[in-house]
């Protein structure tokens, strides 16, 4: 009697439904296309290679397999969406933010004032003891009471959840970009590199993106420029004219997390699968340094629950023509 085939190349009835349900859910997307273009790129779509898996990839995070995936045409902002923007919001529909609603929020230590770093001991993240709870941190004072955005019109919003990424998309007549669609946009047209701009994070000792350099999370040399946010456009657009794609702000994507339903998924506008517990972000931060996270690469992926935010994560809208 032969030998039974390796089961990874028997057909499965799961992975079956999961594929139909995958093209239902990608046919079935949400579509928006009354928000203004203003200051957003038409990207005419197509086929690209999304994912990773050389040696730099997060074990665990699920960056392969590279696959072809298709997308149609669509808008996508060419910077992040800004605190003067995202003030436009507010003053206009009244909304408050959910750390405004809880009171708190998490901010890096080395950004809170020194004389305010002693109190704050006790409000540590346990495993990421950079972060701290800290109350009256929000949008408009995104590390803490004594911070404010006054000066930060044109710097990415931060303290900005899902959630509320999600309600400004809505009030602008746009959505959140899939993943498929913010890594296609990121890529600037180049297959399978490692940046928008090449495979070289510094080329010709140039810095091109907002991300940490020293020794984590103690020293921050801010040889790019910065030891924080930086304006949404510091740096050069990529190929596409979008800026900052990686570093200054993870940016939420609307799909739900997961390290391997993309495995055998649609691969025709994927929209990720229909629940869970995490979201999906994109890009890295200033925040991002090769000893801890090297997730500041197109193909990089990570999470974090829809109702969090913190001082490093904003957000870029698209729209459907």
């Amino acid at each position: 009697m032969s030998k039974a085939p390796n089961p990874c190349c028997v057909p499965s009835r799961l992975r079956a439904a999961q594929l139909d349900e995958s093209r239902a859910a990608s046919a079935g997307r949400m579509r928006v296309n009354h928000g203004s273009v203003e200051g957003m790129v038409r990207l005419d779509g197509g086929v690209f290679l999304m994912g990773n898996e050389s040696d730099r990839a997060v074990p665990g995070d699920g960056e392969g397999p590279v696959r072809k995936v298709m997308l149609d045409a669509f808008f996508i902002d060419a910077r992040a969406v800004t605190n003067e923007q995202f003030a436009e919001f507010v003053k206009a529909s009244g909304y408050q933010t959910e750390s405004e609603r809880l009171g708190w929020s998490f901010v890096f230590e080395g950004h809170i004032p020194a004389n305010r770093r002693a109190e704050l001991v006790a409000a540590r993240v346990p495993g990421v003891s950079w972060w701290c709870r800290v109350n009256g941190a929000s949008w408009q004072h995104p590390e803490g009471p004594d911070s404010n955005v006054d000066q930060r019109g044109s710097y990415p919003v931060t303290q900005v959840s899902w959630n509320d990424a999600n309600a400004y998309a809505a009030w602008a007549g746009k959505r959140l970009p899939t993943e498929a669609e913010w890594e296609y946009a990121a890529r600037g047209g180049l297959e399978q590199k490692t940046f928008p701009w090449g495979d070289e994070l510094t080329p010709n000792g140039q810095h091109l993106c907002n991300v940490w350099q020293g020794e984590f999370p103690l020293i921050d040399l801010a040889e790019d420029g910065f030891a924080g946010p930086a304006p949404v456009d510091a740096f050069p657009g990529n190929g596409y004219g979008l800026f900052n794609m990686t570093g200054n702000t993870w940016e939420w994507c609307s799909d739900w997390f997961d390290r391997t339903y993309h495995e055998s998924a649609s691969r025709l506008n994927p929209v990720g699968p229909p629940n869970g517990p995490v979201k999906v972000m994109k890009g890295g931060s200033f925040l991002c340094h090769d000893s801890y996270c090297n997730r500041y690469r197109v193909a990089a992926r990570t999470s974090n629950t829809p109702d969090s935010a913190t001082t490093n994560i904003g957000f870029r809208c698209v729209r459907d023509l």
